[in-house]
């Protein structure tokens, strides 16, 4: 892994993708048993969490749905504060286990009004799964149930995650240069 440019922002390795793979494969070992004998549904939040996602399918043995939600908070490397739904929830999730699937918990501004927005579809429980979470910078009440991996308080970009839209590709995680 080298360090690399996007844009005007340089970035250096940080979390290899084996070391991913590995915090991917203990989220979905610990939602397997948690969730045996169950169906829940899963429900991607996009862009970020689209390469998460589909990793952790690949080892949940369970019977279960996938769907997805896409919500906006950032403009380049700073959160706006304001959260915008942009592509809602299709499914009835009342009465079903739901596992929100984030790919970074940092602020929890996204996470909570998703969170809001889906207790009043009456679902029997919301539990949340992120690969990167930064309890520095988490601040709500809400739970985070199944972690990847903690991080600093510190902007990074690959495997989902993005400055401006690109780096999403990344099969590794990157952080900002100092």
């Amino acid at each position: 892994m080298d360090t690399i440019t996007i844009k005007d922002l340089t970035f250096k390795p940080f979390i290899p993708e084996a070391e991913l793979q590995e915090s991917v494969k203990n989220v979905a070992k610990q939602i397997n048993e948690i969730y045996k004998g169950t169906s829940p549904i899963f429900l991607g939040v996009l862009n970020g969490s689209f390469m998460f996602i589909g990793d952790l399918m690949k080892s949940i043995d369970l019977n279960c749905m996938i769907s997805f939600i896409k919500m906006a908070s950032y403009e380049g490397t700073e959160s706006t504060g304001k959260v915008n739904e942009l592509i809602g929830l299709n499914e009835d999730i009342e009465g079903h286990d739901v596992i929100l699937i984030e790919d970074i918990v940092d602020t929890g501004n996204t996470l909570e009004k998703l969170y809001q927005m889906l207790q009043e579809k009456k679902p029997k429980s919301i539990k949340i799964a992120t690969l990167l979470y930064k309890p520095e910078a988490y601040k709500k009440p809400y739970k985070i149930d199944f972690v990847g991996k903690e991080i600093p308080n510190a902007f990074v970009l690959g495997y989902g995650l993005d400055y401006d839209g690109y780096g999403r590709n990344l099969s590794s995680i990157y952080v900002l240069k100092d």
